[in-house]
């Protein structure tokens, strides 16, 4: 069906960016104002006004940083505003993005210890534990846990690392990677002992790509004065002074903003506790779909599920790109690719964002036809498997 016309809307299933509500399609679409008058500073307060809730934290014990950049601004923005160059830095291989961190905080001429990893795990508690307790003279200066990994639809167990932290009685920094989680799935940056949260607009907070966030903690902000990395657009201080009053040093994006606006009511409106819930639900539901089909989830661990997104083995006799190739053809439907060292074994199936029962409903039939279509032996009936749980109170 490549190049005919298509009809009814696509299926954008892939793990970010997720589709956007009509709600703020039309944000977005308001005329542009003057980013130094006093509709703007209006719009600024709001929005930084109830961006730290979604955090897991407040205007009393934190601040959020908002970038008009893509996630990879933030990871960035982490680093500049709380290292020095040479300081050490304990990470986790966890899947591609964990792995693209570790290679920014090289480039950025920091030390890495980088813990090997699966792909099919989260950050491994016990090993934090053990390399931070072996970290007699306190030479590390930040841990790096991407919280849910997109690659992977692994979420890794942050409590449990902040914990090591704790154990050990360590000073290091605990900066997290929330992107593809904030707004989907549970995440408490005060509760957890988060110094800086990194997060982006195109998943959980509903919107298109083009804002990235830092939530910083006092401690990561008394760090930021004496940071030595070089930084300019990065830098936390202008930007939180002008926030101030609304403002900021640069043009933001101000056509953003409005969409943030609205797209942080609606999580309001439906409450944090029952967005995490619908996630866990929707994805417990494709995992049902996932074994019906007789595949593997690739996540090894059932305390690390992602609740955002599912990525499927297919077995090594098949390619999954070649499933995504006609899922795309012949229902018009997107699935995330497999990256890294998994591209070729698994496609990746986005359940986060504006999304709800028969949106699901609807992916994981193009799925389930797409793998018949594909050649794969599908044992039974993954969709009505997923109904049984979809149809549950």
């Amino acid at each position: 069906m490549t190049g005919q016309l298509r009809t009814g809307r696509h299926f954008l299933q892939i793990p970010g960016p997720t589709n956007v509500p009509d709600e703020v399609l039309r944000a977005i679409s308001a005329p542009t104002i003057d980013h130094r008058g006093p509709e703007f500073a209006a719009l600024g307060t709001a929005v930084l006004a109830a961006l730290p809730p979604v955090f897991g934290t407040s205007a009393a014990t934190g601040k959020v940083v908002v970038y008009p950049s893509s996630g990879t601004g933030a990871w960035e923005a982490a680093l500049v505003n709380t290292l020095s160059p040479g300081d050490r830095v304990l990470a986790f291989e966890t899947g591609h993005f964990a792995t693209l961190w570790r290679a920014m905080a090289e480039a950025l001429g920091l030390r890495v210890d980088f813990v090997p990893g699966d792909w099919r795990h989260g950050a491994d508690p016990a090993a934090a534990a053990e390399r931070l307790a072996a970290d007699t003279a306190h030479e590390i200066r930040a841990v790096c846990v991407v919280h849910n990994e997109t690659s992977t639809g692994v979420t890794s167990r942050v409590a449990e690392v902040r914990a090591a932290l704790d154990e050990a009685q360590h000073p290091a920094l605990l900066l997290v990677d929330t992107i593809s989680s904030l707004g989907s799935i549970d995440y408490r940056h005060d509760e957890w002992g988060v110094d800086v949260t990194v997060a982006g607009s195109q998943k959980g907070l509903m919107l298109p790509p083009g804002l990235s966030f830092n939530a910083v903690s006092a401690k990561a902000l008394e760090a930021s004065r004496t940071a030595g990395l070089p930084k300019s657009f990065w830098d936390w201080a202008p930007i939180l002074a002008a926030n101030e009053n609304g403002f900021w040093p640069y043009t933001p994006a101000t056509n953003l903003l409005y969409g943030l606006r609205v797209a942080l009511r609606m999580l309001d409106d439906e409450g944090l506790p029952n967005v995490f819930a619908r996630h866990q639900r929707h994805a417990a539901a494709t995992r049902e779909a996932v074994r019906a089909w007789g595949l593997e989830v690739l996540c090894a661990d059932e305390r690390e599920h992602s609740g955002s997104l599912t990525a499927v083995l297919v077995p090594e006799e098949h390619d999954a790109d070649e499933v995504r190739r006609i899922v795309l053809d012949r229902f018009d439907m997107s699935l995330g690719a497999g990256l890294g060292k998994l591209t070729g074994r698994v496609f990746r199936i986005g359940h986060l964002g504006h999304f709800n029962d028969l949106t699901l409903a609807g992916t994981l039939s193009g799925v389930q036809m797409g793998l018949r279509l594909a050649g794969l032996p599908v044992e039974t009936d993954g969709v009505a498997a997923a109904l049984a749980v979809l149809e549950k109170e």
